[in-house]
């Protein structure tokens, strides 16, 4: 039997690739997309609950239970918003959604992807690198030991994909390479296989930097 799974952030890259994969993925059996609106998108596997505010989400909801897991894929950039903004996103809408998760889930394990360089010291002069690592601290103590960062650089986005700005076959075959040499890289397909071999198998770290992406991914394979 597969895993039942909670997808967040579906129209954003990271949440579409990951809604993709668990789509086509064996070990899934099922996925409920939270998303502010209806998508444009119908599978055998898929249910779909449209929430225009997950601060709202009660705590009491019915539409989350029965799920093994999470994958918290929704956020913002920190472009042009502003430090009040983004905690509000970032950790207050989080550790909300977290919470009722796992109010309807007492055994859900949840994945949160957090960013390259996230400042767990929360202290740090980058804004949203301290918010991220708020959160990631956040979701640690509330789930003791059934939580993960997933913490990306650069990204590949997968086959099929609609929701990436940017990226074409001129950024495939020549920038999204060059950049790799710079900065670590791998591709949303290699985040949503390791969220899912977290959920499956766990994991030695709370916090997986690219490197740990890429080796979890291949778990199982």
């Amino acid at each position: 039997m597969g895993i039942n799974v909670v997808i967040t952030g579906v129209t954003g890259m990271v949440g579409e690739g990951v809604l993709l994969e668990c789509l086509r993925n064996r070990q899934v059996d099922s996925v409920l997309a939270v998303a502010r609106k209806a998508l444009d998108l119908t599978h055998p596997k898929l249910k779909v609950f449209v929430a225009p505010d997950f601060l709202q989400i009660d705590a009491a909801a019915t539409q989350l239970r029965g799920y093994d897991a999470c994958f918290y894929c929704a956020g913002v950039s920190s472009n042009g918003v502003t430090e009040a903004d983004y905690t509000r996103i970032t950790y207050d809408t989080t550790l909300h959604f977290a919470a009722a998760a796992l109010q309807a889930n007492p055994d859900i394990v949840f994945n949160f992807i957090s960013g390259h360089q996230a400042d767990s010291s929360e202290r740090g002069r980058v804004m949203w690198a301290r918010i991220k690592g708020k959160t990631e601290n956040a979701l640690l103590r509330l789930f003791h030991g059934k939580e993960y960062n997933f913490r990306p650089a650069l990204m590949r986005p997968m086959p099929g994909q609609k929701h990436f700005y940017g990226y074409n076959l001129w950024t495939h075959k020549i920038l999204y390479p060059l950049l790799s040499l710079v900065f670590p890289a791998c591709s949303v397909q290699q985040i949503a296989q390791a969220m899912i071999n977290a959920t499956l198998r766990g994991y030695e770290k709370p916090i997986l930097e690219v490197s740990d992406i890429k080796t979890l991914a291949r778990r199982g394979a």
